[in-house]
């Protein structure tokens, strides 16, 4: 294949072209809409299979040998199928890989994805570890589901995660992130960089005292074709605070937001990653990855406040207004794509505050 962009995230336009080389192949036509500014959608295929227990193919093994040990029923995606919440599916994916030598492959859960606390994770054929595919891998891919706050629906073609494409080092230290700030000013007021760049919990509203929600424990289905349909009252309930505290129940989803408007300028991509566990018990859940021209001017934004997926571990938490919850680390990108993150491609969530996924009405 020709030789590619240098050293980075690769852009929408050389995702393209590993279409057209065949490094990324599927028995149906790349979708134009399946590109984004640096990453690439990936598509549930037909079939399912419910799964005693999450696991990694392993060092040598396919997971369709594992499949053969751990499934305990196939199930038809066509029509439409539901995944039960608290169970554990894998759903063989459209796309497939062979990955030349010298590039990677990082996947996510895509934004609405999380914000339903719909844990969906890659897998694939020797894989050691979730959502990541080493250079030189050949092979299927498959998308481990578990819907841990509501039942949903899903169909043949759904984009639940996506995946990126790196070519050499990425990842901005302190030093170089601490500079792009100064240049370009990826939060207002002071940033706190320390392995990326910290971002705290926005517990007292500049209107009003709605700070979040938290998920209802028995619901109804949330079909995730469905945008804009469903009640929140129905699947959520509204958490107000008065005092800048938030009492976190072990179990429970909350969906929060940032203090702090972050800006991914167009050179550059980033992903949430949860703060340490140090900092209290619980955490920022998978939130995906941020596309360059997020929050960008340019891009029909003026900064936008990340939304947290959080859920608490083991005893109840004091969550209080501006506590360090999180960083995001940012990465260069091989080249600025050629369409930014809310610059025509219909983004969802520019420019956004605290919100839930695209399925609800607004409150």
């Amino acid at each position: 294949m020709p030789d590619l962009a240098p050293h980075g995230v690769l852009p929408d336009r050389e995702i393209r072209r590993l279409v057209e080389a065949g490094v990324i192949r599927a028995p149906e036509p790349i979708e134009p809409r399946q590109v984004q500014p640096a990453s690439l959608d990936l598509r549930l295929g037909a079939t399912a299979w419910r799964v005693r227990a999450s696991f990694l193919a392993g060092a040598g093994r396919r997971v369709a040998d594992r499949l053969a040990q751990l499934a305990m029923h196939r199930i038809d995606l066509a029509g439409g199928a539901v995944l039960e919440k608290g169970c554990v599916y894998v759903v063989e994916l459209v796309e497939r890989l062979a990955l030349p030598a010298g590039i990677e492959a990082v996947a996510n859960a895509k934004s609405s994805t999380g914000r339903l606390d719909l844990l969906t994770r890659l897998v694939a054929d020797g894989g050691v570890e979730f959502d990541r595919l080493a250079p030189g891998y050949s092979g299927p891919l498959y998308a481990e589901i578990c819907p841990r706050s509501f039942s949903v629906v899903v169909r043949p073609g759904m984009r639940l995660n996506q995946v990126r494409f790196r070519r050499g080092a990425a990842v901005l230290d302190d030093a170089a992130l601490a500079a792009l700030h100064a240049r370009e000013r990826l939060v207002g007021g002071e940033a706190l960089i320390s392995g990326g760049l910290g971002f705290s919990v926005d517990l007292r509203p500049g209107s009003g005292d709605l700070v979040g929600w938290r998920a209802k424990p028995h619901t109804g289905l949330i079909d995730l074709d469905r945008i804009g349909a469903y009640d929140p009252a129905e699947f959520w309930d509204e958490l107000r605070s008065r005092s800048g505290q938030l009492i976190l129940d072990p179990g429970a989803f909350y969906i929060l937001v940032s203090r702090e408007a972050v800006h991914i300028p167009p050179g550059y991509a980033a992903e949430m990653a949860p703060y340490l566990a140090m900092a209290g018990e619980f955490r920022v859940h998978y939130a995906g990855f941020f596309d360059p021209g997020f929050g960008h001017a340019a891009a029909g934004g003026a900064g936008a406040r990340g939304v947290l997926e959080v859920r608490c571990h083991e005893a109840p938490f004091v969550l209080e207004h501006g506590q360090i919850v999180g960083r995001l680390v940012y990465e260069r990108m091989a080249a600025p794509p050629d369409a930014l993150y809310g610059a025509g491609i219909a983004s969802a969530y520019q420019g956004q505050g605290l919100k839930l996924s695209k399925h609800f009405r607004a409150p």
